[in-house]
């Protein structure tokens, strides 16, 4: 039986004796030469990073290296204090999400490097990887991981399990059925790190100071901001919050509350097991999906640490209500074994020798979680010049290539890539400190869960930000979550399966969601669409800063368009609809996720341009109800005196109107691409608005539809979507939308001359739109295309058709093998489907049926 050692943590520093993992004591760069405390001070600087973390000192070292001058850090105690100098320093290329897998690979590669470019031993250690499937859903998980990770730089495989013995010969092979392997995984000493990036950071300049505590902020009116510390202050053009869990306290000093949770993290460091020294090479990282914990030699013994459920998991409360303990630094909490039993005894099961091996330390120290796990990384909509690299709980494997990614968007005005995800924007005043909490054990909890697509999490739900329809809704359909709203994704009927049961191939919503898409094709439908981001902006120079901002023209009074904001090197930042109400006075509506990254933005633009404009997020205000399909009209029609007919109100046109006795601005619209209006008014008329609607439609047979339907109905008509089709990695030439792009117009809008040089040397790739039979699973985005026996390619989103009867998809290919015919493969679940290039769309969109109809007509006369 594994048995506890002698010595146990309780609260207080811990002493360095034998044994004791590299990331806490007896570090492999102990004889580093010890990097002397900074005597200087600057009474200005071009960046301030608070916290001296490895997350921050790696910016440091990355701004200094790419050659800002005046890189200040900031640092309360020590360097490593607080979550770093604890952590177990795990290393990997995987992750389940598209583009944090740029992060892991970039934090590797600079960590190779590293120690020949400091001189300071960073103790790299890289064994590989492996996760364990002992499920055949974790089999499909890993088949679905594979095609997402085909068209990455990194290498990744699956294993038969005599290959995994063959790797890890001390496993218990009786349940297990493959294994995913990463080459180049392993682990890395935090510390070491951390001092190895601090050399750098002061070879190339930077001015690393504690202990430093920031004890106020103060913004100025010009965007810079006057920082406060014992030793005296300092004006900064920028200021960074890095500060791992004294994060929310930095954020408090300007009127933020970081969505962040301190949450308890132990593992078990074991003395030397006779097995293990008796290997020839090291073993490689292990990760027990289903018994919830990772494993990695450690020495001559092992190191395991186990994520346990929400029910069972610590958050440290007392530091949400009263604060982090002023001197907490470089202390742990009192280890508790009894939580994290069961999965003690699962690693004994799966690794017999640990059986018999003695506890020699149980490490147990504060890591930060925000509600969804994932780090928030940059700008924050509300304050100038104030950035965030926050909330990291896996701090370690995103060190380096979130240092890198910040760096970079501080020197270049835009962020390298896409990384959404992490957009600290993503939350906002719904967000509260329960929301956070319950989310954050519901997140620590599910750490080694299944992860299907279309994947839904309930805890902490519904937040404050629910439509006006949401009672009258939420019993007749599943809800999916967007930004902190409740929003239909399909509906049921009596009789049909109403349970969320999430799966890589076809469910339970499969024939619903293609009875809603017959219903907006062949009658009429109603969505809830409040989840929309709502802006109003109205001024003196509107015009002007909207002309800046967008690709395309600014529409006429009472009209609307679909336009794109750019990034300076021609990037997709961000898609809005823009209508004219009027003079002078617009509505922009964007999606739901991009509600405050795209208004920061603006707001930024704004600002540097001395505009003179009234900007305004009318986001909660606003509901929104879309109305779509052949008898849209004549439904609507019945409820307002305003003439609806074709001639007079025309596509894309906007009009002020009353639906029964309800306000609305109605917009021609839909994104289902079939005849529709968008109707915004307020969210408190939503119900009343609704039920009218759906009265005056029962001649018509009038029903629901959720987000899955419209999905579907939007791929058909080749629409993009903004984060799948365009986003931060894709120019409008190749996303096929230069429709929307006016290079010819006469304002210099953001990234025009990039878009010019684009266009002059060629295109490398394309969106295409691809038909192909499958089985029972449907591409979603991001899955490998293949030609040739390569990766040439990914798919962005898809869906099934249920016009033709057969799956959907977007994806970019080389331009010689875009053509209509081309014949190519998109791998789904480990197989590989042949698929062709269609002409899109699929389906034409009603306005131009109409166009065709009366063009055909006047032929004929």
């Amino acid at each position: 039986m594994l048995r506890r050692g002698a010595q146990r943590l309780r609260g207080f520093p811990l002493p360095s004796f034998p044994g004791c993992p590299r990331s806490v004591c007896g570090r492999e760069g102990e004889n580093n030469p010890p990097l002397s405390a900074e005597t200087r001070w600057k009474d200005q600087a071009e960046t301030v990073i608070i916290g001296g973390g490895c997350i921050g000192v790696s910016l440091a070292y990355h701004l200094a290296k790419a050659g800002m001058k005046d890189v200040v850090l900031l640092e309360k105690s020590e360097l490593t204090a607080g979550s770093t100098w604890h952590a177990a320093g795990l290393t990997t290329y995987f992750h389940p999400g598209i583009n944090l897998k740029k992060i892991h690979y970039d934090s590797i590669k600079l960590y190779e490097k590293l120690e020949e470019e400091t001189g300071q031993v960073v103790g790299f250690h890289q064994p590989g990887s492996i996760r364990i499937a002992t499920t055949s859903i974790r089999v499909d998980e890993f088949k679905y991981q594979m095609t997402r990770t085909g068209w990455h730089a990194t290498e990744q495989y699956i294993i038969e399990p005599e290959k995994i013995q063959e790797m890890f010969p001390l496993l218990n092979m009786n349940k297990i059925l493959a294994g995913l392997y990463n080459p180049g995984d392993g682990h890395i000493d935090p510390y070491s790190l951390t001092m190895a990036l601090a050399a750098g950071a002061r070879k190339y300049g930077a001015l690393l100071k504690y202990p430093a505590p920031v004890t106020s902020l103060k913004p100025r009116s010009d965007g810079t901001w006057d920082v406060e510390t014992p030793q005296g202050s300092m004006k900064a053009n920028r200021i960074v919050n890095a500060a791992g869990f004294w994060a929310r306290e930095v954020g408090k000093m300007i009127g933020l509350e970081h969505p962040l949770i301190p949450v308890q993290h132990q593992y078990v460091v074991t003395s030397t097991i006779p097995e293990v020294k008796a290997l020839k090479r090291e073993l490689p990282v292990l990760r027990d999906l289903e018994g919830s914990y990772y494993l990695r030699q450690e020495r001559d013994g092992l190191l395991f640490g186990p994520y346990e459920s929400q029910e069972k998991m610590k958050v440290q409360d007392s530091w949400v209500t009263s604060g982090v303990p002023p001197d907490f630094g470089k202390e742990l909490f009192e280890s508790d074994l009894d939580r994290i039993m069961e999965h003690v005894e699962a690693a004994m099961e799966m690794v017999p020798v640990l059986k018999k091996a003695d506890i020699i330390n149980v490490v147990n120290g504060p890591i930060t979680y925000s509600p969804d796990i994932l780090p928030m990384v940059g700008p924050h909509q509300g304050v100038r010049n104030y950035w965030v690299a926050i909330g990291f709980g896996y701090g370690i494997i995103h060190a380096g290539g979130v240092g890198k990614y910040l760096s970079d968007w501080i020197l270049h005005g835009e962020p390298p890539f896409d990384l959404i995800e992490l957009d600290p924007n993503r939350y906002g005043k719904w967000t509260t400190t329960q929301y956070t909490e319950a989310k954050a054990r519901e997140s620590y909890g599910f750490n080694n869960i299944v992860g299907y697509p279309k994947e839904e999490r309930f805890a902490g739900r519904p937040t404050q930000r629910v439509s006006g329809l949401y009672k009258t809704l939420e019993s007749k359909c599943s809800m999916g979550f967007h930004a902190g709203w409740e929003q239909p994704h399909w509906f049921y009927k009596p009789g049909q399966d109403t349970r969320y049961r999430p799966s890589f191939r076809r469910t339970n919503w499969f024939e619903p969601v293609g009875s809603e898409y017959k219903q907006v094709m062949q009658r009429v439908g109603v969505i809830d669409l409040s989840p929309f981001g709502k802006f109003n902006i109205k001024g003196q120079d509107s015009i002007r800063l909207l002309d800046h901002l967008f690709a395309n023209v600014i529409p006429k009074v009472g009209f609307t368009n679909i336009s794109h904001m750019l990034t300076p090197k021609g990037r997709v930042y961000a898609e809005l609809t823009v209508s004219h109400q009027f003079p002078g006075e617009f509505l922009l509506i964007t999606g739901s996720g991009s509600e405050l990254h795209d208004l920061r933005w603006i707001e930024e633009e704004a600002a540097k341009g001395g505009y003179n404009v009234e900007i305004k997020n009318i986001t909660d205000e606003l509901g929104v109800l879309g109305v779509a399909g052949p008898h849209a009209r004549k439904v609507l029609q019945k409820l307002t005196s305003e003439d609806l007919s074709h001639d007079v109100f025309k596509f894309l046109q906007t009009k002020t109107l009353k639906i029964s006795h309800i306000p609305v601005t109605a917009i021609r619209i839909s994104y289902t691409g079939e005849l529709g209006w968008e109707l915004y008014h307020r969210r408190e008329d939503s119900a009343a608005l609704y039920n009218v609607i759906m009265n005056a439609g029962q001649e018509e047979g009038i029903d629901n539809f959720g987000t899955y339907a419209m999905n579907a109905l939007r791929l058909e008509k080749a629409f993009r979507a903004w984060g799948s089709e365009m986003n931060c990695d894709t120019n409008p030439l190749e996303a096929g939308l230069e429709y929307f792009v006016k290079l010819n117009k006469p304002a210099d809008f953001i990234g025009k001359q990039a878009l010019k040089q684009i266009k002059a040397k060629g295109l490398k790739r394309r969106l295409v739109c691809l038909t192909l039979a499958t089985d029972d699973a449907d591409p979603e985005g991001n899955e490998s295309v293949w030609y040739d026996g390569k990766v040439v390619g990914n798919t962005t989103s898809g869906s099934y058709s249920y016009s033709i009867q057969k799956s959907l998809a977007f994806a970019y290919v080389p331009v010689e093998l875009s053509k209509v015919g081309q014949q190519v493969e998109v791998e789904l679940l480990g197989k590989h489907y042949p698929a062709i290039i269609i002409q899109e769309p699929l389906v034409l969109t009603e306005p131009t049926r109409n166009r065709l109809q009366k063009k055909d007509g006047k032929e004929k006369i």
